[in-house]
């Protein structure tokens, strides 16, 4: 052999038969990388992880999907994050309140013309992030990490004597109403939302704690909510789940519990039995060439010839949990920031400060092939052009009219304006990688999925049983466009 292919292999240490067509990746220098990057064997060890069979869980699943909690009845939890739709809603930005056909989910979900907040298209600002593997996440959720953990410990999911910050307590400070966890710190929010179930008119003008308290009523049929939904079955439901047979039933069927119950049951989706994981488990064979290949490529840092995506796209969830500048197109509504009121400063929302604007917490990659579109309004519906973003952010933006999501009556006139303003913020440097390369990575994100989010089968457990009783006559029995059942 010549010195110089020699030399060449010795530099390549991932990969074996050099003098061959195709190099093949080594297993065991891969599986070293990857536990570097602080993949665990098993992420779901010593973690607050509830199971589908607890009583709680389905309690909560079947909270989940009752469009009562959403302030005018037409929209549930599940209306923006169904199990089928990996978690979210297959839209890049969701349709929540006052859909023209509540019960349709995903692509051809659009709003009802003419109720408020009407202009056409979506009416939520950003993306629906997956409730996958929820329970992986210990310090912050939201896309502007509003729901924070202030202790941060490993595997904790938010447990701890520090507490949890919400948008109800000022930054920085501990919310005596987050609950234990943050999934039930999170799951106190969309229903608060105007845009996303609380609708215009409930509990107009009153703040979110007293939409809560009115939503715990209409549920547990008492109070402010007494006789809302006729003569429902949830309370019995509350008092066996939580075992409080005898407490009055303010006690039982309150916001806290709801909370709890839905927290249990999005804590229990957890998908971690991709070939990825079985790879890293110890299994050789679980990986193709090309998979390995996009694999060294996503764990090997730019200055060792890799692309570097480990650098935030590491541990449990391939994600750092912390936040960075991408220059996403900004297309949607907007959060009302900026000069017209279509910007979203992201991350400096919640912390007030300048080097945060536009900042966006980094997903988790975990079933990324399925939880798209992608970024945090959805400007990408393709896993390819995401990537591609990612090494080039500038070179992205100048042909990004071909990319523009399809999502009917999106909001995207002036995009380009409100982005540019952003790319001098970008945290990074361009990187070129050749088709192959790419083709490469894509193929070991697809390595990420776990089958059991493809199949329907596997999924029931998650989605209520439409032949199940319904506990108010108000379950979300999800359509898609041509009204087959999802």
């Amino acid at each position: 052999m010549p010195l110089a292919v020699l030399a060449a292999c010795l530099l390549a240490p991932a990969t074996t038969g050099c003098a061959g067509d195709e190099a093949a990746v080594d297993r065991e220098r891969l599986r070293a990388r990857i536990l570097e990057a602080g993949v665990p064997l098993d992420p779901t060890v010593g973690r607050p992880i509830a199971s589908i069979e607890d009583p709680v869980a389905q309690l909560g699943r079947d909270l989940f999907f009752t469009k009562a909690l959403g302030g005018d009845y037409d929209t549930a939890c599940a209306s923006c994050h169904h199990p089928v739709l990996g978690g979210g809603d297959g839209l890049s930005l969701s349709i929540g309140v006052h859909a023209l056909h509540p019960d349709v989910l995903g692509p051809g979900r659009v709003h009802r013309p003419g109720w408020p907040g009407y202009d056409g298209g979506p009416t939520v600002p950003r993306n629906a992030p997956t409730t996958f593997n929820l329970a992986l996440w210990d310090r912050v959720l939201f896309h502007d990490g509003r729901v924070e953990s202030l202790g941060k410990h490993e595997g904790a999911h938010g447990i701890g004597p520090e507490g949890i910050r919400t948008p109800d307590v000022p930054f920085g400070s501990a919310d005596p109403n987050a609950g234990l966890t943050l999934a039930a710190a999170q799951a106190r929010f969309p229903v608060t939302s105007p845009e996303e179930m609380r609708g215009f008119d409930f509990e107009a003008g009153a703040d979110r704690e007293a939409a809560r308290v009115h939503l715990a009523c209409r549920i547990g049929d008492y109070g402010i909510g007494a006789d809302e939904l006729g003569n429902p079955r949830w309370e019995s439901r509350f008092r066996a789940a939580f075992d409080l047979p005898t407490a009055p039933v303010e006690e039982v069927v309150d916001f806290a519990h709801v909370a709890e119950a839905i927290a249990r049951y999005e804590s229990s989706q957890i998908f971690v039995d991709s070939p990825f994981h079985r790879f890293v488990r110890g299994d050789d064979d679980a990986l193709t060439e090309a998979e390995a290949r996009g694999a060294w490529l996503f764990f090997t840092p730019r200055s060792e010839g890799g692309a570097g995506c480990a650098d935030c796209h590491d541990g449990p969830l391939l994600s750092d949990e912390s936040f960075h500048v991408l220059a996403v197109p900004q297309i949607g509504r907007g959060k009302g920031d900026g000069l017209d009121g279509r910007h979203d400063f992201g991350r400096a929302r919640e912390t007030g400060i300048g080097a945060d604007q536009f900042a966006f917490r980094t997903p988790s990659l975990l079933n990324v092939a399925v939880t798209g579109p992608y970024g945090h309004d959805g400007a990408y519906e393709s896993l390819e052009a995401m990537v591609r973003h990612h090494l080039d952010p500038a070179a992205a933006l100048a042909t990004y009219e071909d990319e523009l999501p399809t999502q009917p009556g999106i909001q995207t006139d002036g995009w380009r304006a409100r982005t540019e303003t952003i790319l001098e913020r970008v945290e990074v440097f361009p990187l070129e990688l050749s088709d192959d390369e790419v083709d490469d990575l894509l193929a070991f994100l697809e390595a990420l999925t776990d089958p059991c989010v493809t199949d329907r089968a596997c999924l029931a457990p998650w989605i209520p049983d439409p032949e199940a009783p319904d506990p108010d006559g108000f379950r979300l029995v999800a359509l898609d466009a041509d009204g087959e059942p999802l």
